[in-house]
């Protein structure tokens, strides 16, 4: 799933847990997160806004990532360049593609965000053949839109993400525990249990736990 690779950029751990082993458990952030965006994710609104119309949960794929999923938003605005544009049946004209993706929080330390966001322009640039420069991540808890410029860097990034997902997927192999600070802050830290990857083997985990009781 296209969402995913937000996770797996966070922590591949993560990732395998909800989309291989299908776990889920939720917090005070995911559950925020998800009444932000019962919010946003209406594939039946359409809106015109001033020059630029507003689409949500508009359906993507790309062979390339190998990932499917739904954007939050795309606005259409309309097109600066003689080639890279797109046409709507409902809207005359030409139209340039801004996916832009809503989160709950604030902005991030790493670039899980931003790889998510430049997918989903992946994705509308593979089925569009078209090419697209930005895009924007809207903050739920600053309220401020930070536009995205895509670059080469995060298109590789993006590129190297989808392509470890795949190869975890196809491992059938739950990646190693990486218990770290952020680890607290994740929703599935009682299914994951970072803290034991610090046990050297299981032996060693048992001898610990389970003879020290029965001694």
């Amino acid at each position: 799933m296209l969402s995913g690779i937000q996770h797996f950029v966070f922590c591949p751990r993560q990732w395998a847990l909800i989309h291989m082993e299908q776990q889920w458990a939720d917090n005070r952030l995911t559950a925020e997160g998800t009444a932000m965006h019962d919010h946003v994710d209406d594939p039946f609104y359409r809106q015109k806004c001033g020059d630029y119309i507003c689409l949500r949960s508009v359906q993507l794929a790309s062979y390339r990532l190998g990932l499917y999923g739904l954007s939050d938003v795309v606005e259409l605005h309309p097109a600066k360049s003689a080639t890279d544009y797109i046409e709507h049946p409902s809207y005359p004209g030409h139209w340039t593609p801004f996916p832009v993706e809503y989160k709950h929080g604030k902005p991030k330390p790493d670039e899980r965000d931003k790889v998510q966001l430049m997918a989903q322009a992946i994705c509308l640039e593979e089925q569009y053949n078209i090419t697209i420069g930005a895009g924007a991540l809207f903050y739920g808890e600053t309220k401020h839109r930070e536009t995205i410029v895509f670059d080469s860097t995060l298109r590789e990034q993006t590129y190297s993400a989808a392509q470890g997902m795949h190869d975890i997927y196809k491992s059938t192999m739950l990646p190693k525990a990486n218990n770290q600070k952020h680890c607290n802050n994740c929703s599935l830290v009682d299914i994951c249990m970072p803290s034991l990857s610090q046990k050297k083997s299981v032996k060693e985990y048992l001898k610990d736990n389970l003879y020290a009781e029965t001694t």
